[in-house]
């Protein structure tokens, strides 16, 4: 498949490349017939079949844009590409009708059309640009995304402020007046075994990640309110670390730390019920 396609590839090129060859050749003898003086009858050609290949390569650009603005440019290449068909035509009718005679003789209106392409061309090819800046590549926009989510993890040293109400869904009123739950005996030594692939390189891509992994990370996060497992803020460390996770993977992983924190209450008081049970 690699090879059809660059096969593909070769001939469109080799085929653009000729037809533009032919047709630059009747437009440059266009351009003699319109009394254009001198190596400018070289330049004429690109007038016409270049303003076709900018328009093209506008409308990728604004593949984005406003349906207004790309019917604008879909306009401006028709019609360039109309013109330069109707010059190619005319090109070989002229020379057909006057073929015992020298050069190619145009009448009068042919000429004068001709010659009002290149100041067309001119004001079309400025306000093209105009159009390109007022909407610039999706690009800009995608790398400006992905600058502001590679911004690192504050991690538990960093004070944040309290979790938004959602992460006490189903929590009485007096939850936040709890004692704080303490941490699991082991997730200062569970921090340290963190997979250095998760923080390696804070630019790349997220990846997959196996159950286990997400829950090493979930418990390097801050609690929420009532010492209890929050769910932004355990998405907020994996997504920091480079991970993916769905909906339903995160739910499993914030119920494990919950369930994690609430046995190791019971240790640390037994006889006590953990903070946040009914």
């Amino acid at each position: 498949m690699p090879v059809l396609t660059a096969a593909i590839r070769l001939g469109v090129a080799l085929v653009g490349t000729i037809g533009f060859a032919l047709s630059y050749d009747a437009l440059r003898q266009m351009a003699v017939a319109i009394h254009i003086r001198g190596v400018l009858t070289y330049a004429f050609p690109l007038v016409i079949d270049g303003f076709i290949a900018i328009g093209v390569a506008a409308l990728l650009i604004l593949r984005a844009a406003p349906w207004r603005s790309r019917l604008y440019v879909w306009a401006l290449v028709g019609l360039a590409t109309v013109t330069s068909i109707w010059a190619n035509a005319l090109h070989a009718v002229r020379l057909n009708q006057q073929a015992h005679t020298a050069g190619l003789h145009l009448d009068n209106v042919t000429v004068g059309a001709l010659s009002a392409i290149a100041p067309l061309a001119l004001a079309g090819a400025v306000h093209l640009d105009l159009v390109i800046r007022r909407h610039p590549a999706p690009q800009a926009d995608e790398a400006a995304a992905t600058k502001s989510h590679n911004v690192p993890d504050p991690g538990h040293n960093t004070i944040e402020p309290p979790a938004p109400a959602e992460d006490d869904a189903g929590l009485p009123a007096q939850a936040e007046n709890l004692p704080d739950v303490a941490e699991p005996p082991n997730t200062a030594e569970e921090a340290v075994d963190v997979p250095q692939k998760a923080h390696a390189n804070t630019d790349a891509h997220e990846h997959d990640a196996t159950f286990e992994e997400l829950l090493v990370v979930a418990r390097t996060a801050p609690l929420g309110r009532g010492g209890r497992a929050s769910r932004r803020n355990i998405e907020t460390a994996i997504r920091a670390a480079r991970y993916r996770i769905g909906k339903d993977r995160l739910t499993q992983i914030k119920d494990r730390v919950q369930a994690e924190l609430d046995e190791s209450a019971r240790h640390a008081e037994p006889g006590k019920e953990p903070a946040g049970v009914l």
